[in-house]
Order: structure tokens, then sequence, then C-alpha cells
């Protein structure tokens, strides 16, 4: 089964952080990737440019808006995610326990699901 595991970290304290300690945070996330290719449970992933970057669309009423900023304010911010493949959610959480940035904010695992499409009796994902 597929499990999204979302990282959120506080944007603002993870600024304060040297160079040294960043490249030798993103080393243990590339070992962390490989790690969890090697074992097969790695589907795919990346970090995120900072919240500042985002741009938050909305339709309503059959009209798009677009705000610049993410969705909310919160305390810590979405910095990255990995799309994990495994055989029940306590698998995906021991995985999510080997993501690194964990150590400074959070991993919210949520198991995806997927979409069938209707009238199609060979079923299938509609995208």
């Amino acid at each position: 089964m597929k499990y999204l595991a979302l990282v959120y970290y506080d944007e603002k304290l993870m600024q304060q952080k040297s160079q040294q300690e960043w490249d030798d945070l993103n080393q243990e996330c590339i070992a962390c990737v490989e790690g969890l290719s090697a074992s097969g449970h790695f589907i795919d992933g990346s970090p995120l440019m900072p919240s500042s970057s985002a741009t938050t669309v909305r339709v309503r009423d059959n009209r798009v808006t677009v705000t610049d900023g993410p969705f909310a304010e919160t305390k810590e911010q979405l910095a990255g995610f990995y799309m994990l493949e495994a055989r029940d959610l306590n698998e995906a959480i021991a995985l999510a326990g080997k993501i690194p940035p964990a150590r400074y904010g959070s991993v919210e695992v949520r198991p995806a699901r997927e979409l069938m499409e209707t009238g199609n009796a060979a079923g299938g994902d509609a995208g």
C-alpha cells in the first residue's frame, strides 16, 4: 500500500542552521532515500522550496483566484514529501521514523487512496 509521508518543520528555526548543519542533514536525507530505495519502500519524494515561494489556487463559482503564499499560517511548514510503499500503517510509521528532518519537526503519514473510474469494468486509476 502507498503512504505519503509529509515532512514539516519550522522554517524560521531551520534558517538558523549553519551551512555545515544543512549539508549534513541533506547527506542524511540522501542516505535515507538510498536505504528506502534499496529495501523497496521508496516510490518518490522531494524537498520543497520555502513556503514563501508557494502560490495557493482556489476555484469558487467557476472562478479561479490566486494568492501568494501558503494556504494557512502554521507553526510548521511543509518542507517535503516521501511516497512510500509499506505493507501497513505500522510499517509506514516505522519508515517515517527514519526520515532525518523528523528530529526537527514532524512527519505526517497518510495512506494514499486510488481513484477508480466509474463505468469502467476493468477498473483503473483516474488521475
